[in-house]
C-alpha cells in the first residue's frame, strides 16, 4: 500500500478571540514558528493537489466560497470560484491571500455581521474548531456560518478526531476543544444543518512527518479508502443548510 500523504494543517487557524490581546496578539509569531517557510511551501503544494483531486467536487465556478479560519489561504487560493472570502485573525492571512481573495479579520462568531445573509454557497473549515474555547463557542460559530450560507449551501469540515489522535491532540498548546466525529455531527445538527457525509478517518493528523507527499501519492491516498481507514486521524464532515427554516 502506498504511504499516506501528510495532512495539510497542524492547527494553523485561531478562530475566536481578541486579536489585540492574549494569544490573538501573537498569531503571526506562533504560526511562523510552527510553519517555517519550507514547510509552508510544501503545504501549499499539498493543498493544490487536495483541492484539484478532492475538494473541487464541492465548488462550482459561479459559487461564493468562504474559508473559515483560512490560515495561510492554502484552501481558498486553490479553488475556482466567482467570489472567494478568507476569514482569520492572523495578520499573515492577508499577506498570503491571492489578489482576488477578500480577507476579513474578525472573530468567527461575527461572520454574519460582515457577510450578507444567505450569500455563500460553500463554507470550508479546516482545523479550526479545535481552537474554540467551548461547545457554546462552537455552536455560535456554526450558527453564524448557517446565517451566511444560502439555502442548500454546504459546510465542509476537516477536523482532528480525538478518538484517533489521542494525547497527540494536545501537542499544540492552542488546541482547546477535542471532538470526535460523533460530537461534531451532533453539533452541526443542533446548529440546524443536515448531515450529508461523515468520515471518522480521512487525512492523517500532522505534517510533522517524514512521509512523502508527492502529488501522485496524495491522489492515490484519496482514492484508496483502506489507506484512510488505516492512517486517517482527521474526520471529514459534510453538512447542508436546509432549503427552508421549516
Amino acid at each position: 500500500m502506498a504511504a499516506a500523504p501528510r495532512t495539510p494543517h497542524d492547527g494553523d487557524a485561531v478562530a475566536v478571540g481578541d486579536s489585540q490581546t492574549g494569544l490573538g496578539a501573537h498569531l503571526d509569531d506562533l504560526y511562523a514558528n510552527r510553519f517555517p517557510t519550507p514547510d509552508r511551501l510544501q503545504k501549499t503544494r499539498l493543498w493544490q493537489t487536495l483541492c484539484a483531486a478532492f475538494f473541487s467536487r464541492y465548488v462550482s465556478p459561479g459559487d461564493t466560497v468562504l474559508d473559515v479560519g483560512a490560515g495561510y489561504c492554502d484552501f481558498i487560493n486553490h479553488v475556482n470560484a466567482r467570489r472567494r472570502i478568507a476569514v482569520d485573525l492572523n495578520p499573515d492571512t492577508r499577506r498570503h491571500a491571492a489578489p482576488d481573495v477578500e480577507v476579513l479579520s474578525l472573530d468567527l462568531e461575527s461572520l454574519h455581521t460582515r457577510i450578507a445573509p444567505a450569500s455563500v454557497d460553500l463554507a470550508f473549515a479546516s482545523n479550526v474548531f479545535e481552537h474554540l474555547r467551548s461547545p457554546d463557542a462552537l455552536l455560535a460559530v456554526l450558527q453564524s456560518i448557517a446565517t451566511v450560507l444560502k439555502p442548500m449551501g454546504r459546510l465542509v469540515i476537516l477536523q482532528p478526531n480525538i478518538r484517533h489522535v489521542g494525547a497527540a491532540f494536545w501537542d499544540f498548546f492552542d488546541h482547546t476543544l477535542p471532538l470526535t466525529e460523533k460530537g461534531m455531527a451532533e453539533a452541526v445538527r443542533v446548529a440546524g444543518f443536515q448531515l450529508r457525509e461523515v468520515r471518522s478517518r480521512f487525512l492523517p493528523y500532522t505534517t510533522k512527518s517524514l512521509l512523502p507527499q508527492w502529488s501522485w501519492l496524495v491522489r492515490a491516498y484519496l482514492i484508496v479508502r483502506p489507506a484512510q481507514w488505516l492512517l486517517g486521524k482527521q474526520m471529514l464532515v459534510v453538512a447542508q443548510k436546509p432549503a427552508s427554516s421549516a
